[in-house]
C-alpha cells in the first residue's frame, strides 16, 4: 500500500504553532486525551459500580472498550487510508457518543457493559490523531506537536482527579457517565470546526476482511479467554478453547496476510529490528503504566470493612488531592521529555522512566497504607510516567517513514492496547486471590494490592530490559530533518 498526497501538506513553510495551528493541535489534543480522561474518570468510578450493580465482573467495566478497539483497528485504519483521517475519526467520535449515551442511560450492569463496548469504537483514535499531526503540521512542528499530544496526559493526570472527584462526590457515578456524553461531544465539535483533512491517501485497494477478521478476532478470544480464566477455571475447556482457538486465528492471520495482494498491515515492517522493537517496548511500558492505575484507583476509592475490604475507603477529592504533586510532576517531566529527545538518545530516556516506574511500584508494594506513603512514592513513580507518555509516540516517528505513520501508529496502539488488557485481567486475578465476594461484590485485602503493585513493578522491569532490544535509531531532531527533505 503505498500513500499519496492528493493536495500539499498544510501548514507546510509555517515557522511556528500560529493562531490557526495552535486551535488544530488543541483540538487533536483533545480527542487524543480524551482516552485518558475516559480511562481515569471510569477507573475512579468502578468502585462505587461495582458496588451499585452489586458485580464481581467490574474488570469488564473498562476491559470491554479495549476488546471492542482492539478488533476494529485495523479496519479503521484502512478506512483512514481509504477514505480520510479526519472522515474517520469523526465516525469513531460519533460511535463513541452513542456508546456513552447508552452507557448513562442504562439500568443494569449489561447494558451499562453494552454502552461501553459501543464506546470501545473511540478507541483507535489516537493512532490517527498522531497520523494526522504528522500530516498536516510543516515538519519542524510534528515533533513538539506529538510531544506536547502525547505529554497532555499530564493535564489529564493533574486535572482528572479533582474533575472525578467533584462528579463522584457530588453526583456519583451517573456523573461520571453523564460527563463522558459532554466531552465525547465536544470532542466532535471540535473536529469539525478546526481539524482540517490530511492530504495523504492509501491506493484504493479491496479491503482484506479475512485478514481483518482473523486478528480482531483472536486478539479478542485471547483476551476474554484471560479475562474469564479465574472464572472458568485456567485448565478449563472452555478457557482453553478460546485462548487456543485465539491463538490459532493470530497464526492464520499471518498466513492469511502474507499471501494476501492487499494486506491489512505490512508484515514486512515488523520485520525490521527497530519497528518490532520499539512497538514492542513502548507498548509493554504504556500498556502496564495505564493498567497499574487501576490498582490505585480501587486501593483509595473501595471502603475498608474489616477483614473484607482493605481499601483505604478515601473520596475521590482525597485521592486527587494525594495525587496532585505527582500529577504536576508528568507534567513537568513529559513536556521536559520533548524537548530532551530532540538533542540525546530516546532509548536512554525510556529506560529512565521504565526503571523510575518500577521502583515507584515496588515501593507502593510495601509503603501503601498512609496519605504521606502515596503522595511521596507517588512522585517516584510519577516521573516514570511523565517519560513514557511523551516519548512513546516520539520513539515511533523515530522509526517510521510520514508514508508509514497512520499504519505504525495504528499497529503499535493495538498492541499497546492488548499489553493494557492483559496487564489488567492479569491485576484483577492477582487482585481476586486475596479477596472476598460479599453481597455480591468482589472486594479485595491488603495482600492482594501489594502484589498487584508487585505485580506492575515486574512488567516494568521487562519493559526496561526490552529497550535494550531496541537497536540505535535517529534522534527527534534528525527524523524531521529527513521529512523535511522528503
Amino acid at each position: 500500500m503505498t500513500p499519496t498526497a492528493t493536495s500539499p501538506r498544510r501548514g507546510a513553510g509555517g515557522s511556528g504553532f500560529g493562531a490557526r495551528t495552535a486551535l488544530i493541535l488543541v483540538s487533536l489534543l483533545w480527542s487524543a486525551q480524551l482516552l485518558s480522561v475516559i480511562g481515569l474518570l471510569a477507573g475512579n468510578a468502578q468502585a462505587e459500580i461495582a458496588v451499585h450493580f452489586q458485580t464481581t465482573q467490574i474488570a469488564w467495566f473498562t476491559l470491554v472498550t479495549a476488546l471492542v478497539g482492539s478488533f476494529i483497528t485495523p479496519f479503521v485504519l484502512k478506512a483512514a487510508d481509504l477514505y480520510g483521517k479526519k472522515r474517520v475519526m469523526v465516525a469513531l467520535t460519533v460511535l463513541g457518543l452513542v456508546g456513552d449515551l447508552v452507557a448513562a442511560l442504562a439500568a443494569d450492569y449489561p447494558m451499562l457493559l453494552v454502552g461501553r463496548a459501543v464506546a470501545g469504537f473511540y478507541a483507535p483514535i489516537v493512532a490517527l490523531v498522531y497520523a494526522i499531526a504528522r500530516d498536516v503540521f510543516p515538519p519542524r512542528l510534528v515533533g513538539p506537536a506529538s510531544g506536547f499530544i502525547g505529554g497532555g496526559v499530564g493535564l489529564v493526570a493533574l486535572g482528572g482527579p479533582f474533575l472525578s472527584g467533584w462528579l463522584l462526590d457530588g453526583f456519583g457515578f451517573r456523573g461520571v457517565l453523564w460527563f463522558l456524553v459532554a466531552a465525547t461531544a465536544l470532542s466532535l465539535v471540535l473536529l469539525l470546526a478546526f481539524v482540517p483533512e490530511s492530504p495523504v491517501r492509501g491506493e484504493r485497494t479491496p479491503v482484506d476482511w479475512l485478514g481483518g477478521l482473523l486478528l480482531g478476532g483472536g486478539l479478542t478470544a485471547v483476551l476474554y479467554g484471560i479475562g474469564k480464566g479465574t472464572e472458568w477455571g485456567w485448565t478449563g475447556g472452555r478457557t482453553l478453547a478460546f485462548v487456543g482457538g485465539g491463538l490459532l486465528a493470530l497464526v492464520l492471520f499471518v498466513i492469511a496476510e502474507s499471501r494476501s495482494p492487499h494486506p491489512l498491515y505490512e508484515l514486512s515492517m515488523l520485520a525490521r529490528r527497530p519497528v518490532w522493537t520499539v512497538f514492542l517496548t513502548t507498548s509493554l511500558l504504556a500498556g502496564t503504566a495505564f493498567a497499574a492505575g487501576t490498582v490505585n484507583q480501587l486501593l483509595g476509592l473501595m471502603p475498608k470493612i474489616p477483614t473484607v475490604s482493605d481499601g483505604l475507603g478515601f473520596t475521590a477529592t482525597k485521592v486527587a488531592l494525594i495525587g496532585a504533586p505527582a500529577s504536576v510532576l508528568i507534567i513537568v517531566v513529559a513536556v521536559t521529555a520533548g524537548a530532551l529527545a530532540r538533542r540525546f538518545d530516546t532509548r536512554i530516556l525510556l529506560a529512565a522512566g521504565a526503571l523510575s516506574s518500577a521502583a515507584g511500584h515496588a515501593l507502593l508494594s510495601q509503603f501503601h497504607h498512609t496519605v504521606t506513603q502515596l503522595m511521596v512514592v507517588g512522585m517516584l513513580s510519577a516521573v516514570g510516567i511523565g517519560l513514557i507518555a511523551a516519548l512513546v509516540p516520539v520513539l515511533v516517528i523515530e522509526v517510521v517513514s510520514p508514508a508509514e505513520q497512520a499504519r505504525a501508529n495504528g499497529m503499535q496502539g493495538m498492541l499497546q492496547g492488548v499489553l493494557l488488557s492483559l496487564v489488567t485481567q492479569l491485576i484483577f486475578v492477582v487482585l481476586s486471590q486475596n479477596g472476598t465476594v460479599m453481597q455480591g461484590t468482589q472486594f479485595y485485602l491488603d495482600a492482594g494490592y501489594t502484589n498487584a503493585f508487585l505485580l506492575a513493578a515486574g512488567f516494568f522491569l521487562a519493559g526496561l530490559l526490552s529497550i535494550a532490544l531496541i537497536p540505535k535509531v535517529k534522534r527527534l531532531d534528525e527524523a524531521e530533518t529527513g521529512q523535511a527533505a522528503a
